[in-house]
């Protein structure tokens, strides 16, 4: 016997399970019923409140080294944590764009960490559910069967798994090989000057830096410009580089515009380019009865990014790529060390569906989709999804009635772009003055708006993608907004 076994043999061994299953049991029925009354009362909270300083200090604490009981360490979880979410779930939080989550996908969302498969691949019953949700996703796009796909962790990662097989497809090398110093002609992607700044990050890490995107100018509906984009992609081929990708905006991050995608694609083919649409926004519209013809032209896409934690409120984090030509959406990231060889039988007989994407690891993502998709089917999404745009019309309806306030640019889908005027107030003053009602809108814990820059002028944001919110919730937000303007209008000047 040598020592190890020796030693193996005098020593207890010890198991992450409890030793009293029944504790653990009666434990997961309270936060089940917490859980239950945490999202039934959701709409009584704070859509945001400031972390105390209290609490701050428990996540300064240091590494644990002995064990405490669970009941402790969920009490703990309780009081801090949950007390004091960013309030994405709240039916008045509408900064930035974020979905609001569904209790049946966060069920999902534990099952899947219980059962813990690992998503990179393998012949096992999650490998085959993620499959299904992509070839879902295809159909809700109206992508052909013969295309591919994969789920990431969101709009980010999707966008980035577009581009790179767009860069691999039409570098004229193989890149994987050679890297992108042996392209012959540097590589130019184009899209509005309302893009995402993921598109950037894209572009430095694949290696083609930021000046190899160029942002054309967008017209009166914040929608890329068509003529200006044709300039470009002539004014590049004469000066020796060469034009590779055009993204589309399936909705816009600041105002929800959306690109004429079907004038987009016929340019791509007539310009032998990669047509690549960022949908994180609203690619969705398209299973949206009253909406979907917005998007029309999606389904002649390239590849398309779309985050299922928006608009089918999924939990995050839950993203998908779609590309069209399955091989070359392989080819890209496709590596098969001896480690990972299939076989003709048992668990590696499977997909390995990490020969799609970045990760090795993948977790098990699709699960809390499906079982929402299963438990409403896709028309009630769509309908949600007609519900939050007819919102936010309605919403700039009111703004517009409202003499102190005005909208700043077309509320095309489901995105509000709006200020308070203050009479007589300079450009700077009007941020100062916007910014404060926001902030106060927060910390009240009335709503959460967000702010951005629209054709150089400051204003305030409304993203409605809640499946809980209500039309009293945007009365709410505008008598709200004038209240804190008369008060911070007649506080003295600091």
């Amino acid at each position: 016997m040598d020592v190890a076994q020796e030693t193996l043999g005098t020593v207890a061994e010890e198991t992450l399970d409890p030793l009293d299953w029944a504790d653990v049991q009666a434990l997961s029925h309270r936060v089940i019923d917490d859980a239950v009354d945490y999202l039934r009362a959701v709409r009584d909270r704070p859509v945001w409140r400031e972390v105390p300083a209290d609490v701050r200090e428990v996540f300064a604490a240091p590494l644990p080294r002995t064990p405490a009981r669970l009941a402790a360490v969920y009490g703990e979880v309780s009081r801090t944590v949950m007390s004091y979410p960013m309030g994405n779930i709240h039916p008045r939080f509408w900064a930035w764009y974020m979905g609001s989550s569904n209790f049946t996908g966060a069920l999902g969302d534990f099952l899947a960490a219980i059962q813990g498969s690992n998503l990179g691949g393998g012949n096992h019953a999650a490998g085959l559910m993620d499959c299904q949700v992509v070839n879902w996703c295809k159909q809700m796009l109206g992508f052909p069967v013969s295309a591919s796909g994969t789920l990431v962790s969101g709009g980010s990662m999707a966008n980035m798994i577009g581009l790179t097989v767009a860069r691999n497809v039409k570098a004229g090398i193989d890149v994987r090989e050679h890297g992108v110093a042996a392209i012959e002609k540097p590589l130019r992607y184009y899209g509005s000057d309302q893009l995402h700044s993921c598109h950037r990050k894209a572009m430095e890490a694949l290696g083609l830096g930021n000046r190899a995107l160029r942002r054309i100018p967008t017209d009166s509906g914040l929608r890329i410009d068509i003529a200006a984009l044709r300039a470009a992609i002539a004014e590049d081929r004469q000066a020796g580089f060469k034009p590779a990708c055009v993204i589309g905006n399936a909705g816009t991050v600041n105002t929800g515009a959306i690109d004429d995608l079907r004038a987009l694609a016929k340019l791509a083919h007539e310009e032998e380019l990669w047509f690549h649409v960022d949908g994180c926004i609203g690619a969705l519209v398209a299973i949206a009865p009253q909406n979907a013809h917005r998007v029309a032209g999606i389904e002649w896409a390239d590849s398309i990014a779309l985050d299922p934690h928006k608009w089918l409120h999924a939990p995050f984090e839950a993203g998908c790529a779609l590309v069209r030509d399955a091989l070359a959406h392989r080819r890209t990231f496709a590596v098969t060390p001896e480690y990972l060889e299939s076989t003709p039988r048992g668990l590696a007989s499977g997909e390995w569906l990490h020969d799609y994407g970045l990760q090795t690891s993948r977790g098990f993502r699709a699960l809390k989709v499906w079982m929402a998709l299963k438990e409403h089917g896709i028309d009630k999404f769509g309908r949600l999804i007609d519900q939050n745009i007819a919102q936010a019309a309605y919403l700039a309806g009111l703004i517009e009635d409202e003499p102190s306030l005005v909208l700043m640019a077309p509320t095309t889908i489901n995105i509000v772009c709006f200020r308070h005027r203050l009479a007589g107030a300079s450009g700077e003053e009007l941020k100062r003055f916007n910014t404060e009602i926001m902030l106060r809108l927060q910390e009240q814990g009335i709503a959460a708006l967000s702010d951005t820059t629209v054709q150089g002028q400051h204003c305030l944001r409304v993203a409605i993608t809640n499946h809980r919110t209500r039309r009293d919730d945007l009365h709410l937000l505008v008598r709200e907004t004038l209240r804190l303007g008369r008060q911070i209008a007649a506080e003295p000047a600091s």
